[in-house]
């Protein structure tokens, strides 16, 4: 299976192209509004995972040729791009594909970050709003640390909730979610309770900021 991350030249991007490179058998293809941009980005993750022994399938184009070749799209850009970045690459999707949306909108102020979502409920609401109508959007990999995810000598333990409206969707993103060492997926339900995992993020970036040891945190339900 390939996988596009767009915006995978971002945080959440290189961890998770960083991590579905090194652990799955799946091929990792790096989005990005500039093309040049991706290809030197997936190069640099490619060198990056050489050096651990793994000889990865990476490559970078723009955005719309990522997703054109993807069964599995990944819309990991800031959140105030993510409507406009699907409505770019929808005449190049189709039914048979998915995409997952990891973005969480917050604020920030002297206090600490805070769940700011948009009128639709969640970000991968809005998503879905914009995609055509025949292509499913999953939420899943919004409770992450960037740093854990990209630091590889990191051993993850930590949970994806997974929510979404179409069954074979979703566990095609749990399963992929599971190929990652050290995380489990968990089923959170239909994509209307996407807002409840999101508004988890800020939660965990500000116990980050306010305590020694935590800067990696992730979710585990036990």
């Amino acid at each position: 299976m390939e996988i596009a991350l767009l915006g995978g030249t971002g945080d959440i991007g290189q961890g998770l192209a960083l991590r579905c490179a090194r652990d799955t058998d799946h091929s990792v293809v790096i989005g990005s509004r500039d093309a040049d941009k991706a290809e030197q980005k997936a190069n640099e993750y490619y060198s990056s995972l050489k050096e651990t022994g793994v000889t990865p399938g990476i490559a970078g184009y723009s955005n719309e040729t990522a997703a054109d070749s993807a069964e599995v799209v990944v819309v990991s850009v800031p959140p105030e791009y993510a409507s406009q970045t699907v409505e770019t690459v929808a005449p190049v999707l189709g039914e048979d594909d998915v995409l997952v949306s990891p973005a969480v909108q917050m604020s920030r102020d002297a206090s600490g970050f805070h769940y700011d979502p948009p009128e639709t409920g969640s970000v991968a609401e809005a998503i879905d709003r914009a995609a055509p109508d025949d292509v499913p959007v999953v939420s899943a990999f919004q409770n992450l640390a960037a740093g854990a995810l990209s630091g590889l000598e990191n051993d993850l333990k930590a949970d994806v909730v997974v929510t979404g409206d179409d069954s074979e969707a979703k566990q095609t993103v749990m399963a992929l979610a599971e190929d990652i060492d050290g995380l489990r997926a968990l089923d959170g339900g239909p994509l209307a309770n996407t807002g409840v995992v999101e508004s988890v993020t800020p939660l965990l970036i500000n116990l980050a900021m306010n305590n020694d040891g935590m800067h990696d945190i992730g979710v585990r339900f036990e």
